[in-house]
């Protein structure tokens, strides 16, 4: 390519080099899905290692950046190494993060395909984390390979961050690089799970609600304080709570009412014994119109009136995690419009601007006044990929066609000679 080339042209080479290297890019991603990031328990160093050694064979050298033992122990994980790398153009360009991150949630049950096998079937790449988001440490590298392969002079920079903490809210991920002063890019884009172009998401606030009640034989049951009956009460007025909060609507196109869920509970010792202690967790999310310091402290005043007419019961609230929302902030745009412009050109339909209910590490990037937004490789809609169920897949023509709207978003913003591509 030379500097009188159309950006027309430009795609078309671009298009035309991801599909030439597409097996290759595939056979990536098996590997990737092959060693296990299950979190917890987060032993996710050797996941790093594998990655590095990957992007090495590609001639892509990655910094690895260890999170101290103690740190992980903190977050309930058992260890991360965080990779960025780090590829450099020309003067004058936005340095562009692209941020995908390795950890997963256990598979749990009812696969009819190996978990971490990476078989392929009638087009589909089947795998834990293969849609949400292994799949798109691929689509970022090879859409930095693709525009680096034209021979086009470039501006700026780009750099692969690929973090293993956002199960457990990207502090250790992200937020640890970006904290510590490791990265600070102008512009980044995270890893997707749909075809949509998304510049906001919920926050997130969980909690550990410990029941305190007094152990009894059931045959003398007045002798003790029921914990799950006390727990029964809490998680009733916290329902009726969820009720109301479907009255509350955000403004945001995407994101509907603010909802909790209780996802895990478990107490007592024996069926005839009366209930000492029962320990919940809850999830709140938080629509952006939200101040997460008046939602906790609704929650914890729920929970404790509530506790207050069982007699005899105690409540300890533990803040597990809160992840505030995305809200869009200026110069997204410079992301989202050509994401959404060569996304509709290459999946021939209408591709959305929106929120999402769900809240990510793309929060941090924003924290730090770093413009982002989310894409990368996902089917329509997240449930359509069986994110976090059985049987996660990725459709292997979404990949390929994610990873040409990438490179040309990257040509966009890099291109030495282009300012307004057509």
């Amino acid at each position: 390519m030379t500097h009188r080339d159309p950006p027309q042209a430009a795609y078309a080479a671009l298009d035309h080099w991801v599909d030439a290297h597409f097996a290759e890019q595939t056979r990536m991603l098996q590997e990737l899905v092959r060693v296990p990031t299950d979190t917890p328990p987060g032993n996710n160093a050797p996941h790093a290692e594998r990655t590095a050694q990957l992007l090495a064979d590609l001639g892509m050298s990655a910094e690895k950046i260890p999170i101290p033992a103690e740190a992980c122990r903190a977050q309930g994980l058992e260890s991360i190494t965080n990779l960025i790398v780090r590829r450099h153009y020309g003067p004058g360009g936005p340095v562009i993060a692209l941020n995908a991150h390795g950890d997963v949630v256990p598979p749990g049950e009812g696969w009819t395909h190996d978990p971490y096998g990476g078989a392929i079937e009638d087009g589909k790449l089947y795998g834990r984390a293969a849609a949400v988001s292994k799949c798109d440490f691929t689509t970022y590298t090879f859409a930095v390979r693709a525009i680096e392969a034209l021979g086009a002079p470039l501006r700026g920079g780009v750099e692969l961050h690929f973090t293993y903490d956002e199960e457990f809210g990207g502090l250790l991920g992200p937020g640890w690089l970006l904290d510590h002063g490791l990265t600070r890019p102008d512009l980044e884009i995270a890893a997707g799970f749909s075809y949509q172009v998304v510049n906001a998401h919920n926050g997130c606030l969980q909690l550990e609600v410990t029941v305190h009640g007094v152990m009894a034989h059931a045959a003398i049951a007045h002798t003790g304080v029921d914990a799950l009956q006390g727990a029964v009460a809490i998680l009733n007025a916290l329902y009726a709570q969820n009720a109301l909060n479907r009255n509350v609507r955000s403004q945001v196109v995407g994101i509907d009412h603010p909802y909790l869920n209780v996802g895990w509970i478990a107490g007592g010792t024996n069926t005839n014994v009366v209930p000492g202690k029962v320990v919940f967790k809850l999830d709140r999310r938080m629509i952006p119109e939200e101040d997460p310091a008046a939602v906790e402290a609704e929650l914890r005043r729920i929970i404790a009136q509530a506790a207050a007419t069982v007699p005899g019961i105690t409540v300890d609230i533990r803040r597990m995690l809160l992840a505030r929302a995305l809200t869009p902030l200026p110069g997204h745009e410079r992301l989202a419009a050509p994401l959404q412009r060569h996304a509709q050109a290459l999946f021939h339909e209408t591709i959305p601007i929106v929120g999402t209910p769900l809240y990510t590490d793309v929060r941090l990037y924003a924290a730090h006044g770093i413009p982002a937004v989310i894409y990368g490789a996902g089917p329509r809609t997240v449930r359509e990929s069986n994110a976090k169920r059985a049987d996660e897949h990725i459709v292997l023509d979404d990949l390929r066609r994610a990873t040409q709207v990438v490179a040309r978003t990257l040509f966009d913003l890099l291109g030495s000679n282009l300012n307004s591509p057509a």
